[in-house]
Parts: structure tokens; sequence; C-alpha cells
């Protein structure tokens, strides 16, 4: 099996949202291949489904103070901040060529994610009792998704080199004595978010067993 990858750049969520929706109907209808979208956020906090709006500690007024948007989304999960310096991965895959397990799914982002971390020489692990990658007990990827007639939408979220404080804002998927933390603070430098990007897509071409091609296409207009 194929993949084919698009680097999007910056991108606020709701036009990424929309995309998203868009590719998952063409992937249904055989119209496109497996597609991951490769991206970072404009400053956003997402409430998934099983989210909780008390779960951002502070009014939606110093949201805009802070240009921060806030987004209830069709994703698992809770609450979850989208920024600079993070990555986000969003998978258009068809289960339906995959045993159609979810639980498989999300335990292989998850490997994804602590084989590229581990190529940092940082050592990550899963919550049995929550999706996500861990750190210690800090949260450094959190994995949210949504699964509609066997596609997937959503994904992962690998805090590079993004500003922490802005964690401070929610509790971080819900929890109130679990913080967030980043590449960059673990490792006390800035790191290249080309390197993760490509150290993230090799091991997805691994646990996945696909072929990765990077697509030129224009997917998505130059506007945030």
């Amino acid at each position: 099996m194929s993949c084919i990858v698009y680097r999007l750049g910056l991108v606020g969520y709701r036009k990424a949202y929309h995309l998203q929706r868009r590719l998952l109907r063409q992937r249904f209808d055989g119209e496109i291949r497996d597609t991951i979208l490769l991206l970072e956020h404009l400053p956003a906090i997402t409430i998934g489904k099983s989210g909780k709006l008390e779960n951002v500690l502070v009014s939606q007024a110093k949201l805009a103070r802070e240009s921060i948007s806030l987004f209830f989304t069709d994703r698992g999960g809770d609450v979850t901040y989208h920024g600079p310096g993070q990555l986000v991965a969003y998978p258009i895959i068809d289960l339906r060529q995959r045993g159609r397990d979810i639980h498989r799914y999300v335990h292989d982002l998850e490997e994804v994610v602590i084989r590229t971390l581990s190529d940092f020489s940082i050592e990550a692990h899963r919550d049995g009792s929550h999706a996500g990658v861990w750190v210690k007990d800090e949260e450094i990827a959190a994995i949210g998704l949504s699964v509609k007639r066997w596609i997937t939408m959503h994904g992962i979220a690998l805090n590079v080199n993004p500003k922490l404080e802005h964690f401070s804002l929610i509790n971080p998927c819900g929890f109130s004595n679990r913080k967030a933390t980043s590449m960059a603070r673990l490792l006390s430098r800035d790191i290249p978010m080309e390197e993760v990007m490509h150290r993230l897509i090799t091991h997805f071409s691994d646990v996945f067993d696909v072929y990765i091609e990077w697509g030129s296409g224009i997917l998505i207009g130059s506007q945030p």
C-alpha cells in the first residue's frame, strides 16, 4: 500500500477541518489514496466530543486577547491546545483495508511517535488508560480521532517547540494534575521541525508498512 503526504505549513483549524472532511469523502469513494496532512495550526483550543468547557481555565475574552481561537470539534477526547511549534499529523486512512481495528490504529500511531522521540534520545511511553504519548507524567503528544465509515480523521499533535505557557490555559486532555511538555523543553534547545517531520513520516512508513510519496499539489488556499 502507498500513502501520499502533504505539507501544508501554518493553517487555521477550521480550514484544516474542512479539508479533512473533503478528503474523507474522496477516500471513501476511492478517488484518492491514503493521505497524511502535516501542518502547524494557528493558536487554537479545541474541545472534543467528551470534552468539558470547564477544562478551559480562562474566559473566551482572555482567549481573544491572546489571539487564541476556540472550537468544538468531532474528534474523541477532551481539551487540546494547538499552535505554532506543534507538529500536527492528520492521516486520512481507510481502515477497511486494515482489519477495521481502531484500537490497533491508535496503538500504531502511538508507536510512530514513540519511535520518533527515541531518535532524539527522548524515552516516551503510553498510558494504558488514555490515548497519547507521555514522558514520565507529562504529555508530549495528544491523539484524538474521528472515524467515519471506517475512514480516519484528526490524529497526532506532537509538541516540538510550542509555547508551553498556552497549555496553562487548559487542563490538557482533561487532566488537572498533569502538564504538557515538549521536545524543546526536554532537550533544552530548539528542534528543527523539518527533521521531526521526516523522522515521523519514516516511522509511519515502517509501522504501517506503506510506501510514502510526498505530494506537491495545492490542497488548500494560501490564507490560514
